[in-house]
This record gives C-alpha cells, structure tokens and sequence, in this order.
C-alpha cells in the first residue's frame, strides 16, 4: 500500500511540474498561432491527467485508512471536479485567452450570481413549462403504447419501423414545424419533448416486457394466471430495468430538446433563447451561465431517477457486491 502511495503521489507531482512548463511556455509563442493552440492541447491532456491522479491518490489513501467504499464514491469524483475547474481557471489566467473564446470559472461565476433573476425566469420557462411536462408526457405515452402493443403484435410490428424513422429524424428540422403548429410559447415545447422522448421508452418498454424468462411465464401459466395478472406479478417487474434505463435517456433527451426548439422560436425568455441572443452579443459568460444551471438541473433530476431506480429495482444483480 505504501509503495501505491508513493507512485500515485511521484505521478501526481510530474503532471503537475509538466503543466507548470507549459504554462510558462505560452509566454514564448505567438497568440493564437499553431504553437499556442498545441500548448492549449497539451495542457487540456495535462489537465485531465492531474484530475485523475489527484482521484487516484484520494483512493489510495481512503483505502488505507479503511474508509467506507461510499465515502470514496463521493469524494473522488468531486475532487475530480474541483481539479478540472481549477485546471481551467489557471489555463484561461496563464494563456490570456480572450472571454469571447473561452470565460474562466471564476467570470461564469459571477455572472450567474448577478444574474439570478433572468436565470430563474429562463430555468422556469425551459424545465419548468417544457421538459418536465413533456418529459412526464412521452415516457408515460410511450409506457401505455407499449403495453398496448404487447397485446396486439399487430400493432408492434406497425410501429417499431415508425419508431426508428423518427428517431432518425433531425431535431432542427422536427423544431420549427412544431412552433408553427403549437405556437410561439412553451406548448411547443414540450410537444418536442414528447416527439423525443416517446419512441425511446416505447423501445424500452417493449424489450423489458420481453425480458422475462419462458420458465416463469410457464410458471405463471401453470397457475392459470391471466394475461394481466402475470404482467403485475412478473413482466413488469422484470421490464423496470428497462424502463428506468428509458427515463434516464428521457432526461438528457427533453432538456436537449427543449433548447433547441427554443432557438426557432419562443417568448423573450428561456435558456435557449438566452444562449442565442448572448452569442450574437457575444457574452459567452452568460451563455456558460445557462450551460452550468442546465448541466446542473438535468444532473439533479438523473440523480433523482437513479436514487428512484435503485429503491425500485433493488433485487437487480447489478446492485449485488
């Protein structure tokens, strides 16, 4: 263990003395030429390197002290974190790169504080109004479909092949025929929401249902259980995997979603609104602002669904050690 120690601690310290070489050498390149931008390079490596080794010695030394595996769960990814932001500040103070291209943490920071208010009005507008409800929407409509298309293979068979159709689709072309057909506001975007998330949990919701074995469909048959009785007691259970993995994709898919289809068109609010007009203006700070509380929410609301699906689906192997 000792010996780990002082490898991992020996790595750490040579990453660090290579990042520190870098950094003075931007001092000796031209700005914005080949050589600063393969500096830039070396140090984006550098830095995720040092955010690695820092996690490793943390583990090496929780290890040793024979702390909770919990405990280093939490700890080393955010170290990780704090490693990589620190790693960007210094580059953004050492490299003098322009706010246009790149804001430093510090400068993102400042300007969500001072922005609050518009950065609420912008959360409410764009999760509050649009993912949530279509979030909520699609998955339950997609979970109903399936189940209805378990009953009638007909109908399975109908719309898989339009499942996989839309799912091709583009969402910047999919995004302004909604404004058109639900307006300007936020109808129309959850309506794209919905479209995103509906077909991925139709998906899901299929092959879970398929998931459970012909063993313990005969069981139940045996038992002279019905159709409906054996999908309480045994298919959806085994289909939660399946569905939660959907909702999990649901997620990140109705925020994405969301967003984009504010850029066609919406109220003077909401965050893809904001990132729009800011770029035009140039003030990229505010744009990080709406991409660290959108980054932010959507983290909160996957946390909450993997808490939810672990209370569910405790008895799954995965969550055996």
């Amino acid at each position: 263990m000792s010996r780990a120690i002082g490898t991992s601690v020996a790595v750490l310290a040579v990453l660090l003395a290579a990042s520190a070489v870098v950094m003075a050498g931007f001092a000796a390149v031209e700005p914005f030429k080949g050589g600063y931008w393969a500096l830039s390079f070396i140090f984006l490596v550098l830095g995720w390197a040092i955010a690695w080794a820092l996690g490793w010695v943390v583990d090496v030394l929780l290890a040793r002290a024979g702390s909770p595996e919990r405990v280093g769960n939490l700890l080393v990814p955010a170290l990780f974190g704090i490693a990589v932001i620190v790693s960007w500040e210094i580059y953004v103070a050492g490299s003098q790169i322009p706010v246009v291209l790149l804001p430093s943490p510090s400068e993102i920071w400042a300007k969500l504080i001072t922005s609050l208010p518009i950065l609420g009005a912008d959360f409410v507008q764009t999760i509050v109004r649009a993912v949530i409800p279509g979030w909520i929407i699609g998955c339950l409509a997609g979970f109903l479909v399936a189940l209805l298309c378990d009953r009638v293979d007909f109908l399975r068979r109908g719309l898989l092949p339009l499942g996989n159709l839309v799912a091709a689709l583009p969402i910047v072309g999919v995004a302004p025929i909604l404004v058109m057909w639900f307006g300007f506001d936020w109808p129309s975007k959850a309506a794209m929401v919905v479209v995103m998330t509906f077909f991925p949990m139709l998906i899901n919701a299929l092959a879970g249902l398929a998931a459970s074995g012909h063993m313990e469909r005969d069981l139940m048959r045996s038992y002279g259980a019905s159709w409906g009785q054996t999908l309480i007691s045994l298919r959806l259970p085994a289909a939660m995997p399946f569905v939660f993995n959907a909702l999990k994709i649901n997620s990140t898919l109705a925020l994405i979603g969301a967003i984009v289809a504010e850029f066609f068109g919406t109220p003077i609010v909401g965050m893809g609104f904001r990132m729009s007009t800011e770029v035009g203006r140039q003030g990229l700070d505010m744009v990080w602002a709406e991409i660290a509380v959108a980054a932010l929410a959507g983290s909160a609301f996957y946390g909450l669904l993997v808490a939810l699906e672990r209370g569910v689906t405790f008895w799954h192997p995965s969550y055996r050690k």
